[in-house]
């Protein structure tokens, strides 16, 4: 029953889901607000739960449980970078700050996997996390951490 890896692998996200579940509807309820604060975690965690329920009871053939993944060295590479760049990004978001942080992340992040075009790279690594700064600090008036930029 338990014997492929999506099956263990859904029984483990089903239990985090309950878990998150029950920590969501221990969540305060504030009484004039419209859509209250609890509703996007508990949305999250019955769609956690649904699609572990798919991935237990979908197909799965022998020819899936025989076949082996091999990941090339320089995928994992590649894999190990990305997630020391997501460490720093997040260590560093509140020190220096979510433009420059955001901007060097997205055109390192772009750059190593793949996309080479530098002019376009670099529009794009410094227009979206000015955009996206300018949206929620002026329009939606919540704050991003501006770190060592005078804004």
């Amino acid at each position: 029953m338990l014997k492929s890896a999506e099956r263990k692998i859904s029984i483990i996200l089903t239990l985090l889901a309950i878990g998150y579940l029950i920590l969501s509807y221990q969540l305060p309820s504030y009484p004039f607000v419209p859509v209250d604060s609890d509703l996007m975690p508990k949305l999250l965690g019955f769609l956690l739960i649904v699609l572990s329920i798919i991935l237990f009871f979908g197909p799965n053939t022998d020819e899936q449980e025989n076949k082996t993944n091999h990941v090339s060295r320089h995928e994992l590479v590649i894999l190990l970078l990305l997630t020391a760049l997501i460490i720093l990004y997040i260590s560093l978001l509140e020190v220096i700050g979510f433009v420059i942080v955001t901007a060097l992340f997205i055109f390192s992040c772009s750059w190593i996997l793949g996309y080479k075009n530098f002019k376009v790279n670099v529009i794009v690594s410094i227009l979206f996390p000015v955009v996206i700064f300018y949206i929620f600090n002026y329009l939606l008036q919540i704050n991003l951490p501006s770190g060592i930029l005078p804004f």
